[in-house]
């Protein structure tokens, strides 16, 4: 495989792309700084095909980066591979306001293939390769210039071990014929929506115990307020306001922004300044939230109750024998919330009711709610067994 030299400038990146474009599969990384940021710092970006492979700058002063985000989020014949994508498809996202697609996430599809639940690169790569990865480089400030050799060597392995595993990886998943189970969790990993940062839902990140509306609408103007500020400055959320004192403020509003001084969590200097300005016409413009928007209390908990808890933990035993002896890994098959909302009665909605999910699992979980199925042991190891045929 050809290695370039690090790509800063727009020709070479050009040139590179359209060859990738012409490939079935590109492998990508990326490296990122987001500590200090609100969004991630896009420092650094790997890709590969079978025959090639680069670290592009795209910190390069005058770097054109369209022909990559081009070849990453609008050309549809290229699958692009990544392993445990989320964050680097949030950067794309940030950069295009849309995802790469049509993508394959190499840890999700070890999932399907019994490897964890959420197998690292490094085990990743030293399951399909034998080849132990060099972790030296792991904890590089690549906001840093220049970028030494060791460096980006560290950055482009991750892409091009991936191009060698991933025909590997299709490779079993065709044996296990396995492949069509992951159409439904690669849309959803590219769902746009994932990705997008609206401030009138950052409220639902927060956790607060109150249900009134007050309080609510409270928390919805006051997270929105924060996300704004965080994203006008390139700051985390913490650093503007933490979650507790966001929730202890929609619980309990100061009357006055001098009132802000006894808050804690908050600087003396809010009493008095602009942000703490800000954040009192956030509180005074807030209004009850709506009943169409009001959270459901817990329904998939509340009404289980002991016996229906006890149901939800054979749901579970359940899972973990179905995921045993069909060597996959359980939470691809099912969430803990999927079966005690079907443990508590819920039948719409659920993914273990449908597709492929509903034929490896959740047809035994309906069956086994409704009294249709049983345990028995035998030979020392659990099975499931019938104990009434199913209603036609």
């Amino acid at each position: 495989m050809h290695i370039h030299d690090l790509i800063t400038d727009s020709a070479s990146l050009a040139n590179l792309c359209t060859r990738l474009a012409q490939q079935p599969f590109i492998t990508v990384d990326t490296e990122f700084m987001r500590e200090n940021t609100f969004y991630p710092e896009l420092c650094l970006i790997q890709i590969a095909d079978t025959n090639e492979a680069a670290a592009i700058d795209p910190m390069a002063p005058g770097l054109d980066m369209t022909p990559l985000l081009d070849l990453l989020v609008n050309n549809e014949d290229v699958l692009k591979v990544f392993h445990a994508g989320g964050q680097d498809l949030e950067i794309v996202y940030n950069l295009t306001g849309k995802t790469p697609h049509p993508l394959f996430d190499t840890q999700v599809a070890a999932m399907a293939l019994g490897q964890g639940e959420q197998i690292g690169y490094s085990n990743l790569v030293e399951t399909y390769l034998g080849i132990t990865v060099d972790k030296g480089a792991r904890f590089t400030d690549w906001s840093r210039r220049p970028l030494d050799k060791r460096q980006i060597d560290y950055a482009i392995a991750d892409v091009t071990h991936l191009s060698e595993i991933f025909p590997k990886m299709l490779a079993r998943l065709k044996k296990t014929g396995r492949g069509a189970w992951l159409d439904e969790e690669m849309e959803r990993i590219a769902d746009p929506e994932n990705y997008r940062n609206d401030p009138e839902q950052a409220w639902q990140r927060i956790r607060i115990s109150s249900r009134k509306a007050e309080v609510l609408g409270r928390l919805k103007a006051l997270a929105a307020w924060r996300e704004k500020e965080a994203q006008q400055k390139n700051l985390p959320r913490g650093r503007i306001v933490k979650d507790e004192t966001i929730a202890d403020l929609a619980g309990n509003p100061p009357r006055k922004q001098a009132d802000l001084t006894r808050v804690r969590g908050l600087s003396a200097s809010w009493g008095g300044n602009d942000i703490g300005g800000r954040l009192m016409a956030a509180l005074e413009a807030a209004t009850p939230m709506s009943s169409d928007e009001l959270p459901s209390r817990d329904d998939r908990k509340l009404p289980l109750g002991k016996e229906g808890a006890l149901v939800a933990d054979l749901l579970k035993l359940l899972l973990k024998i179905r995921a045993r002896d069909i060597n996959v890994a359980a939470r691809l098959l099912a969430r803990s919330d999927d079966l005690e909302a079907l443990a508590a009665g819920q039948r719409e909605g659920l993914s273990i009711l449908n597709g492929w999910r509903f034929e490896q699992f959740g047809r035994d979980a309906l069956a086994l709610v409704e009294g249709q199925l049983g345990f028995t042991v035998r030979n020392g190891k659990l099975k499931m067994t019938r104990t009434e045929e199913p209603t036609p």
